[in-house]
């Protein structure tokens, strides 16, 4: 789920990023909930019973 989401926020982070470039902060946020969903995604991931 993590993982998804991830993809989702760099997606838009890249799209934003060449539509809007006055939006510097938003851009940039977005790309650091997509790099934290990723290492959420490793932290939380299935673990061997």
């Amino acid at each position: 789920m993590f993982l998804i989401l991830a993809v989702v926020l760099f997606i838009v982070w890249i799209c934003s990023f060449l539509m809007f470039k006055t939006a510097g902060l938003l851009i940039h946020l977005l790309l650091l909930f997509a790099i934290l969903s990723i290492v959420m995604h490793f932290i939380s991931g299935k673990r061997a019973v």
